[in-house]
């Protein structure tokens, strides 16, 4: 398993982004790779390449572009629900230069209303190679998010920069998407002493259904017992009988308070809504502002570190 961003990077003393040093990281064996030399990638322009929507059945094509995340994007890893998958490609040579994956969201958003928040995307993995134009990525994710407009029901996109990782939302503020501030994601990053291969993880992992199955075992409450109250997501605990709710959240509480923690500054979060025509764009950016008149007109953040 690939060591945790935070220790691959936390000696890092230049005032870039993470994700710019893994591309420096990279430039020599990527370029070696292609036969290519930096003349050549100095002149490549965004119409040298192809961009196509990649389906989840094209399992070759799911699994190039696992691998390409592995290796360029900070990360290493890709999102818990991937959803949909947007690969860069040069032209005549089909060689992957850049990807986009979206995702589920961790959390339901009501920036557009409850009656809205399943047209709500979040684009949460984005990545090029390093000889790839500089605006490969925001070219990537404008396309995407056009293409999803054009062929799903979603009109809303989010996604999170972080600060920690010396992340600002560069391709996002290139875009002209709007600032929702620094208010979102966890400020708490847990790991388990016992697991340290698995790296941090968030407050959600304690409350996944595969970890309330560990904490049922080990209150001796059999899994054939407890997987009649599971629902899809979380447990159904206004039908457990007396006591057994108390006992797996005791065990989840010692299961949290066994594990190293760390306070980690809260991520930039940005948001941008377009629909299939003006009309519906105009409608849907009328509703953002109505129920988000303090985050409307946000000024996006400069500092790195911030």
């Amino acid at each position: 398993m690939r060591a945790d961003p935070f220790e691959r990077f936390k000696d890092l003393k230049e005032n870039h982004c993470w994700q710019y040093e893994v591309r420096l990281r990279n430039s020599r064996k990527d370029l070696r790779e292609i036969g290519k030399d930096e003349q050549w990638a100095a002149d490549l322009r965004t119409d040298d390449f192809d961009f196509a929507y990649v389906d989840k059945t094209a399992k070759a094509q799911c699994a190039e572009i696992k691998a390409f995340i592995e290796r360029h994007e900070f990360l290493g890893i890709l999102p818990n629900r991937p959803t949909h998958r947007f690969t860069a490609r040069l032209k005549n040579s089909g060689v992957l230069a850049g990807v986009v994956v979206m995702a589920t969201p961790n959390t339901f958003s009501f920036a557009l209303g409850k009656e809205n928040r399943d047209i709500i995307k979040l684009v949460s993995r984005g990545a090029s190679i390093s000889w790839a134009p500089k605006n490969l990525g925001s070219w990537i994710v404008s396309r995407a998010c056009k293409w999803m407009v054009q062929n799903t029901d979603f009109r809303m996109f989010e996604a999170y920069s972080d600060p920690l990782a010396k992340e600002l939302g560069t391709i996002y503020q290139a875009l002209n998407w709007t600032y929702l501030g620094q208010t979102s994601g966890t400020v708490k990053m847990y790991r388990d002493p016992n697991a340290l291969e698995k790296g941090w993880f968030s407050d959600r992992e304690f409350r996944k259904k595969s970890k309330y199955r560990r904490y049922a075992e080990a209150v001796g409450i059999p899994y054939e017992e407890w997987k009649k109250y599971l629902g899809k997501y979380t447990p159904k605990w206004d039908t457990m009988p007396y006591g057994m709710r108390e006992k797996i959240k005791e065990q989840e509480k010692l299961y949290r308070e066994g594990c190293e923690c760390r306070i980690v500054p809260s991520k930039h979060k940005y948001c941008y809504i377009l629909g299939r025509s003006k009309k519906e764009t105009k409608h849907l950016r009328n509703l953002f502002v109505q129920y988000n008149p303090k985050r409307a007109n946000l000024p996006y953040p400069k500092e790195r570190g911030e």
